[in-house]
C-alpha cells in the first residue's frame, strides 16, 4: 500500500535505486508498489520490469513538486492515465511555467493531496487525501473521518534503513547548496517515509478498515499499461509498410546502379542489395531506413555535409540511398554486423554533421515528425569518486584545504579523524547514484503513438525537448534511436570549401572519392604523417603510426584507425600488425583460413567483423550467431546459456570441419582475448574518408584548409599549433587588425589575420560595433579616428591596442598607449560618423623621441619582447619564435657524441622555421645522443605494465618541425613535465620501422626573458 516510491530518479531526493527497493519489497512480502518520483518519469520501464521479475504489481505515477515542496501525487489507472501525467508534467516544463497548485482535470488517473489545499467537499471524484501513519489519530477528533471515502494511506518510500536517511540528507544539502546543518524539516522527508513491512503498516490503520479497503480499491483500478518492442516506434514513412518497402527498394535498386558501374562487380553489389532488402522486410526496418534517409536528404538540400558511420555503414542499402559513403562490397563489410535475426537491440546509424549545423537538422526532425511524437535522449550524470567526497565534505562544513587532503588520501584521513570517516562513508554511499539529467550527444526517438505514453519531456537550455529516458531504457522499451551527431572535422572540410570557392572562385567535390583517394599528393603526405589539422588522423601517436606504417591508401588507413585504439595496442596486436605490414613473409597464418579472410590485415584480427570471419569461416557459426558471440564478448550482451551454447558450437564446429584440437583452442583464445578490444570496421572506414577528404584539402589548398581548422576551434591541438602550420604553409600571420581582421581568421592572399575572437575578455560587443562600423563607414585612419566613431569601454579599447589592432597607423604599441590617454574620452557621447576634417592626436599632450636611433636597435627589441608577451597574455601564445623569448643557451653535443645540432632557425617577428628546414631529428642517426630545445606541444600519461607512469610527448623543435618524445618512469620521475614553454631535452635517438624519436633522458624548462608573468 506504498502508493509514493521515491527512487533515485526523484534527483537528490530520492537514494534507492530501482533493483534496492523492489527487491526488499519482495523479501517482504509487498504485493504492490508505486512509483511516483518527483517530477520524473526516467525509470518506469526499469520499475515495470523489476516489479513483475519479482512478483509484485507495479502502479505507475508522479509526484508533482514546486520550489521543493510536494504539491500531490498523480497515480495511473491504465494507459491513458500515463499518457496524461506525462503530457501534464511536459507542459509546464516546456512552456516554463510553475505547476499549478490544484492539478486540471486527469479523468484516467487518481489525484492524492499529502494535505489539504483545498475543502475536501469540493475533491473532484478521482481526488483523494493522503492520512500519514503518523496522522492517523487525529482523525479521532478530526471532521475527516466524515469522509473517509475520499482518504487513503499515504505511506511514502524514500529510504529502508537510517543510513539511507542520512544520504537522503547529503543530497538534499547537495541540491540546496547548503551545510547539513541549516537544512530545516521543509527541506527533508519525513524520517518516517521508509518502506514497511505490509502487517506493520496495516498495523497503524487498523481503527480505520475503510481507509484500507479505499486505498486497495485504488490499487485495484490501476494497471501499468506500459507497451514495449517495435511497434512503439514510427511504424511507416509512406503511411503503410507495403509503401515503405516499395520506395525503399526504389531507392536502393537506383542507387546501387548511380553508385556502381556496369559489370561483374555490379551484378554482385546488386544480388546483395536484394538479400539486405529482403532481411530489412523480414526485421520491420524499412521505415527506420527510410527516416534515417529523409533526415540525410534534408541535410543535403540545406548545403551541410554529413558522415554515414557506424555498424549501418555495413549495408549496401545504406550506402546505395546515400546515408553512408562506404563501400561494403570494396571493404568486404558484413551486413550481419548491423542487422540480423538474433540481434536483440535495434540496429542504429550514426549521422555526423558540423557541430554548427547538427542543432539545425534537428529542429527539422522535430518539425517533420512532430514534437509529441518526437525527443531528444537523456544522459544521467551520475556522483562518481572524487567529485562525490568533494560534494559531500562540502555540506559537512570541510573548509578547502582539508577537502584537498580528504581527497588526495581519503583512507589514511578517515583512519584518524572521524569526521573524515563519516564523510567518507556517506560518499561511498552516494556513488552510482544520477545526479542530473543531460542531453545525450545525438540521439533522437520518434514514435508511433505521442510520446506521453511512455515517457515525460523536459525542455533544456538548447531548446529541445529531452525524453526522461536514456538510451538504456530506451533500448529496452524498445524504442530506435536516431543518432544525430556533431563534429568539428565536418566543419573544417565546409569552411575550407567555401573560403576555397569565395577566394579562389573554385568549386571543390570532396564527395568525388575516387579521385580524392587516389591522389598523389594526398598520398604522398598520408605516408609522411603530415596530417595536422586532418580529421582522426593528426594525434601524435595516430601520425606516429602513418609513418611508421608507410601508410599510402585507402584499406591500410581503415586498419590504422582501427589498431590505434587503446586495447589492440596494448594487446600488442598493433606492433604485431607493423611488423607483418613491412615483413609480410616472415609470419605464418595459424590456418589458411586467416590466410584467406584476414589476408588484408596479415592474419591479426583488427576489426570486430573479424571475429565473425573466423567464427563464421573457420568452426561454421553462422552471421547472425557470430555477431551475437562478438556483442557477448564486447561487453554488450550478458554472458550465460547463449555463450556457452555458442562456444560449444564453435568446437564441434571445428571438429566437424577437421581442425586440429589444440589450433581450436588457439584460435578460440585469440577471438576470445582480442574481441573486447576491436573496433568496428565501418566506422574505420567512415572515419577514413573524412580523413581523406581532409587530406586532400589540405595538399592542394593548405592554407584555406588550415584557416577552416581554426575557424571552428580547432581539433586535438591548441590553436596556436593550427596558426603554426598555416606558417609553415608559407602564411604571413598578423594579430588582430582593426581594418583588415574579423570575427574569425581571415585569410588575404597569404596574409592571415587572426580573428578577434581568440583575444582573452574581448566583448562580442565591441567586435561587432567595429566591424558594423567599419563596414558602413569604411576603414579607420587612426586611433584618434576610431575613438571618434565608436563607443568603446577604455579596458577594450587598451586590449586592442595590446595586442596589435591598430599596428597600421605605424605606431608603437607605447605611442599608441599615449595617444589613447589622451584622446580617449569615454563621457564624451557622439554619433559614430567621420568627422568633416580628420582629428590628429593632440600632440601637446605627451612628447616621444621619435628619431632613428630610438625606433630601432635595443629600444625596438625591448617593445617587440613586450609584444610577445602581451600575445601570449591575450591569444595564448606569441607570433614571434617562441625560442626567442628564453634566455640564451649555448648547447653543444658532449665529447664522444655522434650527432651535431642542427643549425639554428631564423628568429623573426613573425615565425620561425619553413618547410624546407630538417626537422631536429630527420638527420640524426640512431642511438646518437642529442641535446635540443624545444617547444611543448603536449604530452600523454600512459601507465606501464608495472603500473608505473611513464609520458609519451609532443614539441616543436627550432626549425618549426614536430618531433616526439618518450619519457619512462625514471625519467620522468626526476624531470616531470613542467606545464607549457621551451625545454632543453637530453635523450637518445631511436628510430622504430623509421620513426625516430628522443628517449629523454633529462628535461629542464627554461625561463621566459624579461616578464614576470611567464618567467
Amino acid at each position: 500500500m506504498h502508493l509514493t516510491c521515491h527512487t533515485a530518479f526523484s534527483l537528490r531526493f530520492g537514494v534507492l535505486m530501482p533493483d534496492q527497493l523492489v527487491s526488499k519489497a519482495a523479501a517482504w512480502g509487498v504485493s504492490c508498489l508505486a512509483l511516483a518520483d518527483a517530477n520524473s518519469t526516467s525509470c518506469a520501464v526499469e520499475f515495470v520490469s523489476r516489479c513483475r521479475a519479482a512478483g509484485i504489481k507495479p502502479i505507475l505515477g508522479i509526484s508533482f513538486w514546486r520550489d521543493g515542496q510536494w504539491l500531490y501525487t498523480g497515480l495511473a489507472r491504465n494507459a491513458e492515465g500515463w499518457r496524461e501525467l506525462c503530457a501534464f508534467l511536459s507542459k509546464y516544463s516546456l512552456e516554463k511555467k510553475p505547476l499549478p497548485t490544484v492539478p486540471p482535470p486527469l479523468p484516467d488517473c487518481w489525484i492524492i493531496y499529502p494535505r489539504l489545499c483545498k475543502p475536501i467537499q469540493d475533491f473532484r471524484k478521482n481526488e483523494l487525501l493522503g492520512i500519514r501513519p503518523q496522522h492517523v489519530n487525529r482523525l479521532f477528533s478530526h471532521e475527516l473521518r466524515h469522509h473517509q471515502h475520499k482518504l487513503v494511506v499515504l505511506a511514502p518510500v524514500v529510504t529502508i534503513t537510517d543510513e539511507d536517511y542520512s544520504r537522503h540528507r547529503v543530497l538534499r544539502a547537495i541540491d540546496l547548496n547548503t551545510v547539513h546543518t541549516k537544512l530545516t524539516p521543509r527541506d527533508l522527508a519525513q524520517r518516517g517515509d521508509r518502506l514497511l513491512p505490509p502487517d506493520t503498516l496495516h498495523q497503524f490503520y487498523k481503527s480505520y478498515p475503510d481507509i484500507l479497503r479505499n486505498t486497495q480499491r485504488i490499487i485495484d483500478s490501476c494497471e501499468a499499461d506500459f507497451p514495449t518492442g517495435l511497434r512503439i516506434n514510427r511504424q511507416t514513412f509512406t503511411g503503410s509498410k507495403a509503401g515503405d518497402y516499395a520506395l525503399l527498394e526504389k531507392l536502393a535498386l537506383a542507387g546501387v546502379t548511380r553508385r556502381y558501374p556496369a559489370g561483374a562487380r555490379f551484378q554482385r553489389a546488386r544480388l546483395r542489395v536484394e538479400r539486405e532488402l529482403a532481411v530489412i522486410r523480414k526485421q520491420d526496418f524499412c521505415s527506420y531506413f527510410l527516416i534515417t534517409h529523409d533526415i540525410v536528404r534534408y541535410a543535403r538540400a540545406a548545403g551541410y555535409q554529413h558522415v554515414g558511420r557506424g555498424s549501418g555503414a555495413n549495408s549496401i542499402v545504406a550506402f546505395s540511398i546515400g546515408i553512408s559513403d562506404v563501400d561494403p562490397i570494396e571493404l568486404d563489410l558484413y551486413f550481419e554486423r548491423f542487422i540480423n535475426p538474433y540481434r536483440a537491440s535495434p540496429p542504429d546509424f550514426d549521422i555526423d554533421f558540423s557541430w554548427d549545423e547538427r542543432d539545425d537538422v534537428i529542429d527539422y526532425v522535430f518539425k517533420r515528425y512532430g514534437q509529441d511524437h518526437t525527443a531528444l535522449l537523456a544522459t544521467y550524470s551520475t556522483f562518481k569518486g572524487r567529485a562525490a567526497l568533494r560534494e559531500v565534505a562540502k555540506v559537512y562544513g570541510l573548509p578547502k584545504e582539508e577537502i584537498d587532503l580528504l581527497v588526495r588520501s581519503p583512507h589514511d584521513r578517515a583512519a584518524t579523524d572521524p569526521k573524515a570517516a563519516e564523510v567518507l562513508k556517506i560518499a561511498v554511499g552516494i556513488i552510482g547514484l544520477p545526479n542530473h539529467l543531460g542531453i545525450h550527444a545525438g540521439g533522437i526517438i520518434i514514435t508511433e503513438r505521442p510520446i506521453h505514453y511512455h515517457t515525460a519531456q523536459r525542455l533544456m537550455p538548447k531548446g529541445f525537448p529531452v525524453a526522461h529516458c536514456d538510451m538504456y531504457h530506451a533500448e529496452d522499451m524498445g524504442l530506435h534511436k536516431y543518432d544525430v551527431l556533431s563534429q568539428r572535422g565536418l566543419g573544417h572540410i565546409r569552411s575550407a570549401v567555401d573560403l576555397i570557392k569565395r577566394n579562389r572562385g573554385a568549386a571543390v567535390d570532396v564527395y568525388d572519392l575516387d579521385k580524392v583517394k587516389n591522389d598523389p599528393k594526398v598520398r604522398a603526405m598520408l605516408k609522411s604523417g603530415r596530417a595536422i589539422g586532418c580529421f582522426y588522423i593528426e594525434s601524435p601517436a595516430m601520425r606516429g603510426l602513418l609513418t611508421k606504417l608507410g601508410c599510402d591508401n585507402y584499406v591500410h588507413l581503415v586498419a590504422a584507425s582501427s589498431i590505434i585504439r587503446p586495447g589492440v595496442a596494448k594487446s600488442g596486436m598493433m606492433k604485431e600488425y607493423i611488423r607483418r605490414y613491412h615483413y609480410p613473409h616472415s609470419f605464418e597464418y595459424i590456418d589458411p583460413v586467416f590466410k584467406e579472410h584476414l589476408g588484408e590485415t596479415f592474419g591479426v584480427m583488427v576489426y570486430q567483423e573479424d571475429v565473425m570471419k573466423i567464427v563464421h569461416h573457420f568452426a561454421g557459426l553462422d552471421l547472425d550467431e557470430s555477431d551475437v558471440l562478438r556483442r557477448i564478448m564486447s561487453g554488450k550482451k550478458h554472458n550465460g546459456d547463449t555463450f556457452d551454447r555458442l562456444r560449444e558450437k564453435f568446437f564441434a564446429g571445428a571438429q566437424v570441419r577437421g581442425r586440429d584440437p589444440e589450433k581450436a583452442k588457439e584460435v578460440w583464445r585469440q577471438v576470445e582475448s582480442f574481441s573486447g578490444y576491436s573496433f568496428c570496421k565501418a566506422h574505420s572506414a567512415s572515419f577514413a574518408v573524412e580523413s581523406f577528404q581532409s587530406l586532400y584539402l589540405k595538399a592542394h589548398y593548405p592554407l584555406e584548409f588550415i584557416v577552416g581548422v581554426i575557424n571552428n576551434f580547432g581539433g586535438f591541438y591548441k590553436t596556436e599549433f593550427y596558426v603554426h602550420e598555416a606558417r609553415m604553409a608559407g602564411a604571413t600571420i598578423h594579430a588582430p587588425c582593426v581594418n583588415r581582421g574579423r570575427y574569425l581568421t581571415e585569410l588575404q592572399g597569404k596574409d592571415l589575420y587572426l580573428g578577434f575572437i581568440h583575444v582573452k575578455s574581448i566583448a562580442e560587443r565591441t567586435i561587432f560595433q567595429l566591424l558594423s562600423e567599419r563596414e558602413r563607414n569604411g576603414p579607420f585612419q587612426s586611433l584618434t579616428d576610431c575613438c571618434a566613431r565608436l563607443d568603446l569601454d577604455g579596458s577594450q579599447l587598451d586590449l586592442m591596442i595590446r595586442v596589435g589592432a591598430f599596428r597600421f597607423t605605424g605606431k608603437t604599441k607605447s605611442e599608441l598607449l599615449w595617444e589613447k590617454n589622451a584622446v580617449f574620452n569615454p563621457r564624451s557621447k557622439r554619433e559614430a560618423s567621420h568627422e568633416l576634417f580628420e582629428l590628429a592626436a593632440p600632440q601637446q599632450y605627451f612628447h616621444l623621441d621619435l628619431s632613428p636611433n630610438h625606433r630601432s636597435g635595443h629600444q625596438l627589441s625591448a617593445e617587440q619582447l613586450d609584444q610577445a608577451f602581451d600575445e601570449l597574455e591575450l591569444l595564448g601564445f606569441p607570433l614571434c619564435s617562441p625560442f626567442s623569448l628564453v634566455k640564451p643557451a649555448n648547447e653543444t653535443t658532449a665529447p664522444g657524441q655522434e650527432a651535431a645540432l642542427p643549425a639554428k632557425a631564423h628568429q623573426h617577428v613573425n615565425g620561425w622555421g619553413s618547410p624546407g628546414q630538417a626537422g631536429a631529428l630527420a638527420t640524426a642517426t640512431d642511438h646518437s645522443y642529442l641535446t635540443i630545445r624545444a617547444y611543448f606541444v603536449c604530452d600523454k600519461i600512459v601507465r606501464t605494465v608495472k603500473g608505473e607512469r611513464m609520458s609519451f610527448g609532443c614539441w616543436l623543435d627550432e626549425n618549426g618541425h614536430y618531433l616526439d618524445t618518450v619519457h619512462f618512469p625514471d625519467s620522468l620521475s626526476t624531470s616531470p613535465f613542467q606545464g607549457p614553454g621551451v625545454y632543453r631535452l637530453r635523450g637518445r635517438v631511436a628510430r622504430e620501422f623509421g620513426f625516430p624519436s628522443l628517449e629523454v633522458a633529462e628535461m629542464e624548462r627554461l625561463a621566459y626573458l624579461g616578464d614576470l608573468r611567464f618567467g
